[in-house]
């Protein structure tokens, strides 16, 4: 099977790095994978997304029109992105910033205070750990152990004493013996 998804938030809040954390996992796991960038006007504060496609099967392009999973992290993301969930599809929403409600009915939706859950964690900045977390719980096409292993591979040097508390928050949320988010 053929998972294309779509990361989306503000530049900053960690959608690029989870993009790569999943293209880096389904490598480990010898899949074929595409991760494709898009920045708005700004890096930080702008609006950021980006495309990852993992399968089985040779990746024919990188675009993603109509993914299997949306993650959005806020508001504009939602309003820009919820029509492109293909039917069936996930859309998974940071709760703590978007406060608009999703209007598709043909979709899964789990909804998670990422930030919150981060903070309670000891760290706002891992809050994206937290939406790839449930993500991966819901539908992901990698394991939880080949998206940890990349975690040293794929963030830079500068964030690695921050490895610990990304782990935390994904295994945290992934692993959830009940889920409780919805």
């Amino acid at each position: 099977m053929t998972h294309e998804v779509l990361i989306a938030g503000f530049g900053g809040q960690g959608i690029m790095a989870m993009g790569t954390l999943l293209a880096y996992a389904g490598m480990l796991e010898e899949k074929n994978v595409s991760w494709l960038p898009s920045y708005g006007p700004e890096m930080r504060g702008g609006t950021a997304y980006c495309m990852v496609v993992i399968s089985g099967e040779p990746v024919t392009s990188p675009l993603v029109t109509e993914p299997t999973a949306v993650i959005v992290m806020n508001n504009p993301s939602l309003e820009k992105f919820e029509s492109w969930v293909r039917p069936g599809g996930l859309l998974v929403l940071n709760t703590s910033l978007v406060d608009l409600a999703p209007e598709r009915s043909d979709i899964r939706i789990i909804r998670v205070p990422c930030n919150e859950i981060a903070e309670g964690l000891g760290s706002g900045k891992v809050a994206n750990m937290v939406a790839l977390g449930a993500y991966i719980r819901a539908d992901s096409p990698v394991k939880t152990a080949s998206v940890l292993q990349s975690l040293r591979m794929a963030l830079p040097e500068r964030h690695h004493r921050m490895i610990p508390m990304n782990e935390k928050a994904l295994v945290m949320v992934a692993e959830q013996a009940e889920p409780s988010l919805t």
